[in-house]
């Protein structure tokens, strides 16, 4: 339906004052903290996860050479979709407004509305990462289970998990040892990986408590007076990120990385195809085009939560 002038009458009579509501300051690209982007011009991307080799065993002299096999052990197959949104204003609205260029301000808040679903579907991500242990949830990963938690499966029949045992809220103490279990990562075979935390994703609700932990010189919380091992260690060297996207009050994520090579590599990715017209759209003048956006979000599953029920 078209915006007409039985939708805008007081800004068709002389004496007013001011047109609000439409524009506002906003968080953009708030996913860039979390997610690094990829460009893709396919309907659909998919990635393989491979298997090695387990740790060799000791060959006793006179003896033959072990064997062992490498294999695929799951794909995971990201579809992207269409996100779209347009409006239409009639040609009688546009010409006898007194007061503003109707196709510029609702160009300019049709572009904000698109780059909200941007920074509402990146979050998604992360809101919708929790199930149960072994449970595949809303989102499940290309494991079967969801992107959090404590029962991924491994080629070698155990688990891998990148959760707490047991939920905590953020302190010193529930950081810490998410960081302790991250540096006991294995992979697929059992064999130790060198991966760390980099950087501390949180909601804004977390934003004062994170600062405390990550910027005080001093432990906070206790009256000895020890170093701040978090910080003094450079343990999570990107240090916070607030996301305000995030639904849950006390999550908190720690983004990893790497290191093979001397490079690092990243297990958190945005892939995205762009097309975004915004172009008013007169339906008296049939001039009728579309403003879409195209994108996908995935993820690899080497996501550390600690999160409170």
């Amino acid at each position: 339906m078209a915006i007409s002038r039985s939708q805008l009458v007081k800004e068709l009579e002389p004496g007013l004052n001011a047109l609000f509501g439409l524009e506002y300051s906003r968080y953009d690209n708030e996913h860039a903290e979390i997610f690094d982007a990829e460009s893709s011009d396919r309907a659909f991307e998919e990635e393989v996860m491979l298997a090695g080799f387990a740790t060799a065993p000791t060959k006793q002299e006179g003896e033959g050479v072990s064997f062992d096999t490498a294999n695929e052990t799951f794909t995971a197959r990201y579809t992207h979709e269409t996100v779209a949104l347009a409006f239409s204003i009639t040609e009688e609205a546009v010409e006898d407004n007194l007061y503003d260029r109707l196709a510029a301000r609702y160009t300019r808040a049709l572009a904000r509305s698109m780059a909200n679903t941007k920074q509402v579907k990146a979050a998604a991500i992360l809101n919708d990462a929790f199930a149960a242990a072994g449970a595949a949830g809303t989102n499940p990963g290309g494991d079967g289970v969801s992107l959090i938690n404590t029962q991924h499966p491994l080629q070698t029949g155990g688990f891998l998990a990148n959760r707490l045992a047991t939920d905590a809220d953020l302190n010193e103490t529930s950081l810490e040892q998410s960081l302790i279990d991250i540096a006991d990562f294995r992979d697929e075979r059992g064999l130790r990986t060198a991966i760390q935390g980099m950087k501390l994703i949180i909601p804004r609700q977390l934003q004062f408590t994170a600062n405390r932990l990550m910027e005080s010189t001093l432990r906070t919380s206790t009256a000895d007076n020890d170093i701040n091992a978090i910080r003094n260690m450079g343990v999570i060297p990107q240090g916070y990120t607030v996301n305000h996207y995030l639904n849950d009050a006390d999550a908190f994520f720690i983004k990893l990385m790497h290191l093979m090579d001397s490079n690092i590599s990243q297990e958190l990715h945005y892939q995205q195809q762009w097309k975004v017209i915004l172009i008013q759209v007169i339906s008296d003048t049939k001039q009728e085009r579309d403003t879409h956006l195209v994108s996908q979000i995935h993820v690899a599953y080497l996501v550390h939560l600690v999160h409170n029920n």
